[in-house]
């Protein structure tokens, strides 16, 4: 295990690897920053926006689709990276944010909303069609995290990242239709192990949950059942993806935002992206579609 760069983030979210550069990318929120990274050549550059960034995916037809707090909106150039707003499903609630998201195996993207003010269940997934028209499609939480898909696309995962909930929920997805239905409790965080934030799933079907404030990510087979641990040396990781040529690198984001000078000198990898070896491969990321 290693850090991948001598980047630290306020609050580092949405690890993506993208095959065809080979190259990881990844957001700080706080710092509404999108970062590139070359692993093999340590080549790095970033992405400056003007308002926080929850999520982002890359677009079929070029570009990026980025999750803002203002909404959905479209990226022409990642060298001049003006926005082009596609639609707020949220304008009516200024205090709310998106977070984290993903596109579903057919490159509708689906993204959630936080409740910022930490004072009610605001927090809705939101479907993003190909077509651009948008729908609440699950969450009702305080915080929609966890995003991920099964391999055959047939479950959906999300999880509520507050410490009065700590839950991970699964539902039955329909790929074809983009239909959601039968969500049920799919794994309750236990006290003392974090809370769960960002998510990835492998090509075995296994659920990789980061806890944040838990200094762990949890591995969580199809079936519920807890598989194992891997502990480290941050206490907020917030999100793992797998990546590199083989798709066998696990890359964890982590923050660093409200800790003190003193605890960042003793704790030099609070805010890195960690990269660890695994024996497990993940799966591609999807494109949007639209």
């Amino acid at each position: 295990m290693q850090a991948l760069s001598a980047q630290r983030d306020q609050l580092g979210e949405c690890p993506r690897w993208h095959a065809e550069t080979q190259t990881l990318w990844w957001v700080d929120i706080t710092q509404h920053q999108i970062h590139r990274h070359h692993p093999a050549s340590g080549q790095h550059k970033v992405i400056q926006l003007q308002e926080e960034i929850g999520c982002f995916i890359w677009r079929e037809k070029g570009g990026l689709l980025v999750a803002l707090q203002s909404g959905f909106h479209f990226i022409d150039d990642i060298n001049n990276p003006t926005l082009t707003p596609v639609v707020d499903p949220e304008a009516d609630k200024p205090w709310q944010r998106f977070n984290d998201g993903r596109c579903d195996p057919k490159g509708r993207f689906i993204a959630g909303t936080m409740n910022a003010r930490k004072d009610d269940s605001f927090g809705t997934f939101y479907q993003l069609n190909p077509d651009l028209s948008v729908r609440p499609l699950v969450g009702k939480s305080w915080t929609c995290n966890g995003m991920a898909f099964s391999p055959d696309g047939k479950t959906l995962y999300w999880s509520d990242t507050p410490i009065q909930n700590r839950n991970i929920y699964r539902c039955d997805y329909d790929p074809e239709t983009g239909e959601v239905s039968n969500q049920q409790l799919f794994f309750h965080v236990p006290e003392g192990m974090g809370r769960p934030d960002g998510a990835t799933v492998d090509s075995e079907g296994n659920y990789w949950s980061a806890q944040y404030a838990g200094s762990r990510v949890l591995c969580i087979s199809p079936q519920g059942e807890l598989l194992c641990e891997i502990m480290l040396p941050v206490t907020n990781p917030t999100m793992p993806c797998f990546g590199g040529p083989d798709l066998k690198t696990l890359y964890v984001t982590s923050a660093s935002q409200g800790m003190s000078a003193e605890h960042l000198a003793a704790h030099p990898l609070e805010g890195a992206v960690l990269a660890i070896p695994m024996d497990v491969a993940g799966l591609p990321e999807v494109a949007f579609a639209g």
